[in-house]
């Protein structure tokens, strides 16, 4: 039975070569993200493990904001003289490094990342743990010079003796490029700007007597925990604890910190890859079942031969399930080389927008393997067992009659109820998300739903093939004749076959339809929330809310034209609510006159009472919420650990109360936020023109203010909602990624089943062609049996695709975004679109039938 297997398995190495790509794929998508986050993330453990000081002193801050403050927390800069008496330290440092600056050169061009990443400001000095080396030129000295690194410097064009600005927080100043740095391990693809550290503290912090942490290195024998221990007894931190005013981290605590601040960046990328990776093991079982299926229809005269020389039922399934065996394990292997070359694709593409890895540091686990294997293996062994057991069922009796279709006239009772249960209980998800009033109930029942009618319509497909199909090629025989006449038959001979063929396609265009119409959904939603509440004529704003300095303040201020400028700011708070939850968000401080450039709706009070000193505004959804009123007075925290308590003077009436955005749509009065966080930086302004004053004409007056400034932009509204929808965009782009992976697979589930199609009718094709048909029309009935077959997929995919759309606008509903928007025009594009993937998939079938010879093909058996 194993020689026989081995053959049969050589014998139909062309028709299993299309299901092992879908298994090459799905194993390539796995191992390459697996491989890739390994690589990122033991690269960046050696660049922490090697730059973290033995101990760091830091600030204690508990309160983050999903946007940027502007806000840099420090220590007094003198704590290095109490911490370097402290016995076991061998060296003690005050550092100075920011995030928040912006560096341009001599023609206002920024000289930072254009990825995302950061600037950094820091002081200059050099120790074993320094990330970069001095290569050319001298260390900075006094208020004028810097060093850049040459990553940077390279990109920018920026040489010894160049001039950059440097807009920080306390103010703008203007250095001179005396040497260039080069980092000796990977360059996280920020740019590094060094000051003199005499000069540090007062141009990034605004004092000299200021710094961001303090750095540690322990004497020869003391241990990091030893030598944190005792600086916290010395400092009064409650016994190194992280307790009180400071937070203390060795070496390794630090390392872990800084790792888990990248893993939100990895963990993006890893379940997106995998998010490919599911899409197409889904859609290759498919593929896998159809094939194993249609072979074993094909064999069985063979089976059946095998049966009557003795071969029982259980070795005959266990030949089948050996054929899939070797199928999974070539499937992996080459799936897992594919991994890695997608790996180290991904790896130089990240070096193409600044991090530096290298292809040569790559790291494969031992869990990648095996994941890939089990994956690839285990995929391929599931999808086959059932085609196995219908092997395993044919009757000896077989071998004496013609090859019969499995499952051809079977009755399909069962797969009814099971699809009636199924899609009952999936139906009922989904019209429980759409009653739920709770986003995240909502959101577990639309998972639920979602998963059972894709599986209810899988079962349906076969149940679906004879109604559904019957309308998509009723044309076909006014249109083409016979020739249509036929192809309409050939897809409706053998539902189940058709119907999972059709499935490969439906899996993914069902994504396609139901992301399509909530990204649909989410920008019209976005678009109308726009058009109700901003009234500025325009805003100036950098990219992510990125703060700027108030000297950006004063430019628009004073531009000719300008009548009104409402500033914006962010911080973060916390508030003690009177159910006793303690809610981490961030809060929005506005200048006066709000009401001028947004129209907010308030539910009770009014804007005056929200911008009031010592007040603040939330949204009243989320007041209701947590049983808070007007005149409600609530302990609030502000960063630095400072508590104050603010009173309720407004609810605003917006539906963000669970919506997108900082949760509870806090907002407050901009006096009040310079009281408790003074020294912020804005995050936007909201500009109207004088009176008399064109608004088209203040643009390029804004703009020509703001060229020394290149990260802000002048928006109005329609650029607002372009920005709003070029973020949206970047989730159409993968269901864009999703559809073409969905359409590759199911392109090569529909070419297998026309191919091994062919081979099951060759003795019909040739008697076609011995009573006249020609080569012509044979291609052209393939065609149209392949295109009424990715039709058919099409509109089951979408169909579901926008059931599924429609009830996560009801859950998008309850965070704020009301309106339901339907993309019709890539529905039609989608329809369309899968007709031509039906007659590209059959060009090669077609034109492999239309070259047999008519007598052999009638003599075929």
């Amino acid at each position: 039975m194993l020689r026989a297997t081995l053959r049969s398995f050589l014998a139909h190495k062309g028709r299993l070569a299309l299901s092992a790509l879908a298994v090459v794929l799905s194993v390539a998508f796995v191992a390459g993200s697996l491989i890739f986050s390994d690589t990122v993330t033991r690269t960046f453990d050696r660049l922490f493990a090697s730059t973290s000081a033995d101990v760091t002193v830091e600030p204690k801050e508990d309160l983050t904001s999903p946007v940027p403050t502007g806000v840099v927390q420090s220590v007094p800069a003198a704590l290095r003289d109490q911490v370097v008496k402290v016995d076991g330290v061998a060296a003690a440092h005050a550092d100075v490094s920011v995030q928040n600056v912006v560096v341009v050169d001599s023609r206002n061009r920024s000289v930072g990342p254009t990825t995302g990443a950061p600037t950094i400001a820091t002081s200059w000095y050099v120790t074993h743990r320094s990330p970069v080396k001095l290569t050319s030129g001298h260390a900075p000295h006094g208020a004028g010079q810097a060093l850049l690194d040459a990553d940077t410097a390279d990109k920018k064009h920026v040489r010894i003796g160049d001039t950059l600005t440097v807009q920080a927080q306390p103010g703008t100043f203007r250095v001179r490029v005396v040497g260039i740095a080069t980092f000796t391990t990977t360059n996280p693809g920020a740019a590094l700007v060094f000051l003199d550290p005499a000069v540090a503290g007062e141009r990034l912090l605004g004092s000299a007597a200021r710094a961001t942490s303090i750095s540690v290195d322990a004497a020869k024998g003391v241990t990091d925990t030893e030598l944190k221990q005792r600086i916290a007894a010395a400092i009064g931190t409650g016994g190194g604890t992280g307790t009180g005013r400071y937070d203390l981290k060795t070496s390794d605590e630090q390392a872990k910190s800084a790792a888990a601040d990248l893993g939100g960046f990895l963990d993006v990328i890893k379940y997106v890859m995998l998010g490919f990776a599911g899409v197409a093991v889904l859609v290759g079982v498919f593929l896998i079942v159809n094939t194993f299926s249609m072979l074993i229809a094909q064999r069985t005269r063979e089976l059946g031969l095998l049966r009557a020389l003795g071969a029982d039922r259980r070795q005959v399934r266990r030949s089948v399930l050996t054929e899939a065996l070797l199928l999974g394990l070539v499937g992996s292997t080459l799936g897992l080389a594919a991994g890695i070359g997608l790996a180290v694709a991904l790896i130089r593409l990240m070096s193409a927008f600044g991090m530096n890895l290298k292809a040569t540091e790559m790291a494969i686990s031992w869990g990648t393997p095996v994941a890939s294997y089990v994956v690839g293996v285990g995929v391929t062994f599931v999808a086959a067992y059932l085609p196995a057991r219908r092997a395993a069922g044919v009757s000896p009796m077989a071998a004496l009659a013609d090859a019969e279709v499995a499952g051809v006239g079977k009755p399909l009772t069962v797969r009814a109820v099971v699809w009636a249960v199924v899609g009952a209980a999936g139906a009922t998800a989904l019209a429980g998300c759409a009653a739920a009033t709770k986003a995240g109930q909502a959101g577990s029942l639309l998972a639920l739903g979602v998963v059972l009618t894709l599986i209810a319509t899988v079962i349906a497909g076969p149940l679906l093939v004879r109604p559904v199909i019957r309308v998509l090629g009723g044309a076909f025989p006014a249109v083409f004749g016979p020739v249509g006449r036929m192809s309409q038959r050939n897809a409706l001979r053998n539902p189940r076959r058709t119907g999972a063929t059709a499935s490969a396609l439906m899996v993914g265009l069902a994504l396609v339809g139901g992301l399509s119409v909530a990204s649909a959904s989410m920008s019209a939603s976005l678009d109308r929330r726009i058009d109700q509440t901003l009234g500025a004529d325009y805003i100036v704003q950098g990219a992510n809310l990125t703060p700027f300095t108030k000297e950006l303040d004063d430019a628009v201020s004073g531009t000719p034209g300008v009548g009104l400028v409402v500033r914006q700011r962010i911080t973060a708070i916390a508030l003690r609510l009177p159910d006793g939850e303690r809610v981490r968000t961030a809060a929005s401080g506005y200048g006066p006159r709000l009401d001028d450039v947004a129209h907010l709706t308030y539910a009770q009070g009014d804007s005056a009472a929200a911008l009031a000193d010592g007040h603040l505004a939330m949204d009243a959804g989320f007041a209701k919420d947590h049983k808070v009123r007007v005149g409600s007075v609530l302990p609030v925290e502000f960063p630095g650990a400072r508590q104050v308590r603010l009173t309720v003077g407004a609810l605003t009436d917006q539906g963000t109360s669970d919506g997108f955005g900082p949760q509870g749509g806090v907002f407050l009065g901009m006096a009040t936020l310079d009281t408790y966080v003074p020294g912020g930086q804005d995050s936007a302004l909201y500009v109207n023109a004088s009176p008399g004053t064109n608004p088209k004409d203040l643009r390029p007056r804004l703009e020509r203010a703001l060229k020394p400034y290149p990260q802000v932009q002048v928006r109005d509204q329609a650029d607002y909602k372009k920005l709003v929808h070029d973020q949206i965009a970047v989730l159409l782009y993968l269901v864009y990624a999703l559809l073409g992976l969905a359409i590759v697979i199911a392109v090569l589930g529909v070419v297998n089943t026309l191919a091994l199609s062919v081979v099951e009718r060759t003795r019909e094709i040739g008697m076609l062609r011995a009573i006249g048909l020609g080569r012509r029309q044979l291609r052209r009935m393939i065609r149209l049996e392949s295109v009424v077959i990715a039709v058919f997929g099409a509109v089951l995919g979408l169909g579901l695709g926008l059931v599924w759309g429609v009830c996560t606008q009801q859950v998008l509903a309850l965070r704020g975004l009301t309106s339901l928007a339907i993309p019709w025009g890539t529905v039609v594009v989608v329809v369309i679109g899968s007709a031509v993937v039906g007659v590209v998939a059959a060009l090669l079938p077609a034109s492999r039938a239309s070259r047999m010879n008519v007598l052999a093909a009638i003599a075929h058996e």
